[in-house]
Order: structure tokens, then sequence, then C-alpha cells
């Protein structure tokens, strides 16, 4: 068994899809990629459940391809584990539902399900996550499981996208799990508020989101993921923290919204973030690209002529935007970082903010600043808190440890949510806050393009 299990929640765009290929392009011993769930984000939900499928069924034709050719046909961890694929949110908690199809396309993946109709799955694909009626007889159900034509690749789950991840955490042992979220954070905060402890039993959350100390990519402060759902990544967060109810977002009046955590919860969630700051660097340079990919087209890979289609256009994109307009863009790689994380993440090289988890929270109600990453600046000391004792990164293959190891936390606190004076919101109280790992350094800016083309095409 693979020592890293991980479920992907993802609004499959551009560098989602790529993040997923690298996945399942892994070693069985690497990863065992056990389920893919879907929100809305890039596109609507339904539209990234397609790019999925779609997905599933290029490298269905690809492996073929690959075989027919006499060439390894790679992507062991797709055949080992066959994942399931599971439907979640179409829309955020509280919030108004942004899209980021002006970018990523009507479709998501640049319009290739117009311009390249021979990659993309019939229609009845949309049968698969459909649970028959009621009422529906044996042989109704049988005939419209043949029609649906199960995929060889994965399993479609008519289960919403949560309960699938709840059902998987409680069936696992405790800490074998690892949670990968590419897209808005709403899975998941569905999933934490319905079964608090259930959720808890995943070993580490890998968020792609936020932006610390750099500009945002969707408002001058906030990153796409967090403002598509910045109550849902405020629920999260405030899930690492010693007192969640010191940092849950303000209950909008007129709104249904979730119920509050359970008191007394067994443990802190590990979170990992990898924010704009770490992720923008990291590129798929254009010449790269070609220079890998354009001998693969012209042999006749499913898989490259796909992927093609659509990081072109992204490259045509951004010199359209007027995003810093050259011969040899780079496609930023947000979400495959989250990957090379899970894949090599025994390394060294993968650095934690020096002086322990921070307290980054997220501001859900600000007019401008919805979805901002909020750290206090002022360099003060917490109160009752012992200060790291070395400098140098957290041990990161146990962050948690790490907590436990410089701070000692008075369970018998009183009123965890009353205000001292001078410290408005808490700041300085070792008993409130989030306690997030954020990722500043990794195995290498310029390694990671040339990596992550090497290990989905060969």
């Amino acid at each position: 068994m693979s020592l890293n299990r991980i479920i992907i929640d993802t609004d499959p765009g551009i560098d989602d899809v790529l993040a997923i290929l690298l996945a399942l392009a892994a070693k069985p011993e690497e990863l065992d990629v056990m389920m893919i769930s879907i929100t809305y984000g890039n596109v609507e939900v339904d539209s990234c459940l397609k790019n999925c499928v779609a997905l599933f069924h290029v490298l269905e034709q690809e492996l073929k391809w690959r075989q027919e050719r006499g060439q390894l046909e790679g992507f062991d961890a797709m055949k080992k584990s066959k994942p399931i694929v599971a439907v979640g949110a179409d829309h955020p908690l509280e919030d108004e539902m942004l899209m980021a199809d002006y970018f990523h396309g009507v479709d998501g993946l640049g319009g290739v399900h117009t311009s390249h109709p021979h990659l993309s799955p019939a229609d009845t694909w949309k049968t698969l996550f459909q649970p028959p009626p009621e009422n529906a007889t044996a042989e109704e159900i049988a005939e419209a499981r043949l029609l649906a034509s199960p995929s060889p690749s994965f399993t479609a789950s008519h289960v919403p996208a949560h309960k699938e991840m709840l059902r998987l955490l409680r069936e696992n042992p405790k800490d074998t799990i690892t949670i990968v979220c590419v897209g808005p954070l709403t899975n998941i905060a569905l999933a934490a508020a319905e079964d608090t402890e259930t959720f808890l039993r995943v070993k580490e959350v890998v968020v792609m989101g936020g932006a610390i100390d750099v500009e945002g990519n969707i408002t001058p402060v906030a990153e796409f993921n967090t403002y598509a759902d910045a109550v849902a990544t405020a629920r999260v967060f405030a899930l690492t923290g010693p007192n969640p109810i010191t940092t849950m977002p303000p209950v909008p009046l007129n709104k249904s919204t979730l119920p509050p955590y359970p008191t007394n919860l067994s443990r802190k969630l590990n979170l990992t973030l990898f924010p704009l700051d770490i992720t923008t660097p990291h590129q798929l340079m254009k010449s790269d690209f070609q220079a890998k990919l354009k001998p693969l087209v012209k042999a006749g890979s499913p898989l490259a002529e796909w992927v093609s289609v659509f990081v072109h256009k992204t490259y045509e994109k951004m010199n359209s935007l007027g995003r810093n307009a050259t011969s040899n863009p780079g496609l930023e790689l947000h979400d495959p970082l989250c990957i090379w994380y899970m894949l090599t993440r025994s390394s060294p090289t993968w650095m934690t903010f020096p002086r322990g988890p921070e307290d980054i929270r997220v501001e859900t109600s600000g007019q401008w600043t919805r979805g901002m990453h909020i750290v206090d600046r002022r360099m003060r000391k917490k109160a009752g808190v012992e200060q790291v004792k070395s400098p140098g990164a957290i041990d990161i293959r146990d962050p948690m440890e790490s907590i436990a190891s410089v701070v000692h936390i008075n369970n018998d606190i009183g009123d965890v949510t009353a205000e001292e004076p001078g410290d408005n919101g808490g700041w300085l109280s070792v008993h409130k806050g989030n306690r997030v790992n954020r990722i500043v350094g990794t195995p290498g800016e310029e390694a990671f393009g040339p990596y992550l083309l090497e290990r989905v095409f060969g």
C-alpha cells in the first residue's frame, strides 16, 4: 500500500488537469489516488465534471496508442487505484458565484471540446453520475448501466463528494489519507461541518490558495480559490487552531449557514498552504512545452494533442492580457505544485515558514478585501507561548508535532471569545487564532516544469 493516499478536490481547469495528470502518472508505491472530488470554480460544476471525464477518456486512448507502439504505458497509479470520481458543490456556501472562464475558456479548457470533439467523451457519460429513480425496475437499472458504459479507468459515484470523503476517512485508518485541495474549499467545509471528528481523521489537508506577501490574482489582495468561497476557507482554517470559534466567520443575517463546530474537538487540523507567493514562480515555459510535445503530437499521441490545445490557448491568452507579453511565456503551475509536494515531500528542500505555523486568517466580509489572507506583521510576541528554540524550517514530515513542541496550551481558559485590552481579535493570545503551515521553499523553481513534462509524457 502506498504511504501517500490522496483525495484530490478540484475544479478542473488548465493547471488542475496538469495536476491530476501528474498524480495519475505516479507509481503505485508513490501515490494512491483514491478519489477525485469535483467542485465548481474555474467554470460551472457540470463543465468541471466533463473535463475530468474527458481526461480519463483521453488517457484511455493514450494508453492504447502507447501499447500499439510498444511503449511503456505509464499512469500506473490510475491503473492500480481506479479512482472514484464524485460530484460536489455547485455554488459557494454564502458568497455570489465567481468563475474564471475569461481565462480558462467557457468549458474550462480553452474550448477543446468544440475544437477537438474526437477527444471528448460521448454524452452518455452523464448517466454514470445519476442514480436510478427510486421506482426503477431491475431491468431499467441494468439497461441504464449498459448505456452508461462504465469507464475502465475511474469509478463514478452517485454520492455527493463531501459524503464520499467522509466515507473514505471513516473506513480507513486515521492519518492515512491526505486531501489535496486545488479549487474553492466548499466541499471541504461541507465535510468538516457534517462530521467534524471523522473529518479530523485526515492526515493532512494541502491547500493551493491565498496570497501573503504578493498581490492577488483576482483582486489586489485575493487569490481566486479563496475569493470564490472565502467563508469555506475561513471555516476550514479555523480547525487548525486551539479554539476554532475564535476565527470562525461571522454568521450573516437572513442566510442559511453551516452550524458551528462541536466544542472540545479531539485534535487540530494539520493544514499546509501553498499560496501564490510560492506557486507563481514555478512555471512551464512555452519553449520547454513545445520541445516536448510537438514531436508527440506529430507522432499521434492523443494526450499530447489534447493538452497542447488548451495549454497553447493559455499562452495566447496570457499575452493578450498583457501579462509581460513575450515569445516564451511561462504557465504558472499553481495546482501541480501541490502534487509535486505529495510525490517528494520527504525531501529536505521543502521548507515551511521558519518561525513555525502561522496565524493566517481569511477576510470574509470586507467590501474590497474579501478572500484576503491576513497575518499579524507587528512582530509582537504571543503571551504565554514559548518561542521556537532554533531557527530554520519546521520538520515538514510532522508539522503538528512541531506545534506541540513550541506551544503550551492551557485548556482551562474560560471564555476564549473575550477580548483582551489592546489585543482586538486575539492576535497575541496563544488560545486564539489559526495555525497554518505555509510552504516557503521547494526543490527548485526551474526544475519543476521539465519534471512535470517528463513524468506525464515520458
